[in-house]
């Protein structure tokens, strides 16, 4: 049986990475991505990469998940801002 505070981690994942999708699709549909911060991007993606680790160490599924999803969705920003210089 899932708990209360998993039941809460697994909202605030949800809500969390569901914050990224707005400007993943902005970007993949317009290819604009002037004013994305690369060095935040990679940044953020290696902080998001250890907790994600962190989370495995942990065995927890809302880190887990959440880290996942967004470590995939900021990769992808930081490839289009390759890519569309």
């Amino acid at each position: 049986m899932i708990d209360f505070f998993e039941i809460i981690g697994l909202l605030a994942a949800c809500i969390t990475t569901a914050s990224f999708l707005p400007q993943v699709f902005k970007t993949y549909k317009t290819k604009d991505t002037s004013g994305l911060s690369l060095t935040m991007y990679v940044a953020f993606f290696i902080g998001i990469v250890l907790w994600l680790i962190y989370g495995i160490h942990l065995n927890s599924l809302p880190m887990i998940l959440a880290n996942a999803i967004t470590a995939m969705l900021s990769l992808f920003l930081i490839i289009m801002k390759l890519k569309h210089k």
